[in-house]
């Protein structure tokens, strides 16, 4: 939000790049079925080899496209992807708690994410154009970002530990909500009356899905809230930043941050656990690359349109989160989501909507 407030330029390397590496993944995936064209008919694998340069001519006349005339296209694409990637990392990390302690799993998260900042740093034309410059005067407050990012990412790993993946990422998603409650204390914003019915709205919806009082409760359906406070300070505090700090270093210093937290969490807290089996590194590593691309995509499709006009679309996380539940793991917690998740939805869309209203008439610190 604060790219589009502040009128930061955040230039990543192209989008382009993403799609030509799909294609040639698309190419490499089709050369490698010899086996298969080998048992085909005469007929059938002549049909097959030509489907591969039409099949491939169809995807970068697509792809020019796209490129050329629909950039809000690409940016609803890339933060579905975005939400898609980050619900595949809960799978993961789901998957791997059963063997590993969360803070050991968060910590390698981070040490492999950070592959993806550098590439998002040393890409970005922002970055080189103010000098290649490492150190910022508010290093405090970009550590500081990445220890509230390392208390987010613990409260939902053990989340996910505890409770089906659907429901903990919807209870997450109360984020947007304690986004607008913090912004009055951190930012001095004011904040109207559709702001604060939308407040009671999703925390009406929270309190739906965790039924205090009754003999479904569990005190494991706070974390979820824990992690989007965490994620939620991270997010008000980037508007702390002086405005000639480049925003991809900003995000440089919050994944060391939530490094060094993690890493002091494991420390403090947990035993670390040897990974003996490749298998286990492969998926580690798998684990950080997607988290961190899933952020690399997040920034480059706000940096395509307003935030507001992307925010909706980030509710697809909730059903990604009940299909990918559905098919790892046999969950399937609609009693629990009804009507709570609509009431949450319901919230956020409204803040949605008043943040685009603002834009429009150039409110820029006053909201409402």
């Amino acid at each position: 939000m604060r790219a589009q407030k502040k009128g930061r330029n955040l230039r990543l390397f192209p989008v382009s790049l993403t799609l030509s590496v799909n294609a040639a993944e698309g190419s490499i995936f089709l050369s490698r079925h010899s086996k298969v064209n080998a048992q085909m008919s005469p007929r059938l694998r002549t049909k097959f080899v030509k489907l591969k340069p039409l099949a491939l001519s169809c995807f970068f006349q697509l792809h020019k496209s796209m490129l050329a005339k629909h950039p809000f296209t690409r940016a609803v694409i890339l933060v579905l992807l975005a939400i898609l990637l980050f619900d595949l990392q809960a799978v993961i990390v789901k998957v791997m708690a059963e063997h590993y302690a969360v803070q050991q799993l968060a910590t390698f998260r981070n040490v492999f994410g950070l592959i993806p900042s550098l590439l998002i740093l040393f890409f970005s034309h922002e970055w080189h154009r103010e000098g290649r410059q490492w150190r910022i005067a508010q290093w405090k407050l970009g550590l500081l970002r990445g220890l509230f990012i390392a208390m987010a990412q613990f409260c939902f790993y053990l989340a996910l530990t505890q409770m089906e993946l659907a429901t903990a990422t919807t209870l997450g998603f109360i984020g947007p909500v304690l986004i607008t409650v913090l912004s009055i204390p951190i930012l001095g914003h004011q904040v109207g009356i559709w702001r604060w019915a939308a407040v009671l709205i999703g925390f009406a919806g929270v309190i739906t899905i965790m039924a205090p009082g009754s003999e479904v409760f569990s005190y494991y359906s706070l974390l979820p809230i824990g992690a989007a406070l965490g994620y939620s300070l991270s997010t008000v505090v980037v508007s702390l930043f002086d405005d000639q700090v480049p925003t991809p270093l900003i995000n440089m210093y919050a994944s060391v941050g939530a490094m060094i937290g993690s890493l002091t969490l494991l420390l403090a807290t947990a035993d670390y656990i040897e990974i003996l089996s490749p298998r286990d590194w492969l998926i580690l590593l798998t684990m950080g690359l997607v988290g961190g691309c899933a952020v690399l995509c997040l920034i480059a499709a706000y940096r395509l349109t307003k935030p507001s006009n992307l925010s909706p679309y980030e509710y697809f996380g909730i059903p990604f989160a009940f299909l990918l539940g559905w098919l790892f793991f046999d969950e399937t917690p609609f009693s629990k989501l009804l009507p709570g998740v609509l009431l949450i939805v319901a919230g956020g869309l409204i803040i949605a909507w008043r943040e685009h209203q603002s834009t429009k008439v150039n409110q820029s610190v006053d909201i409402d």
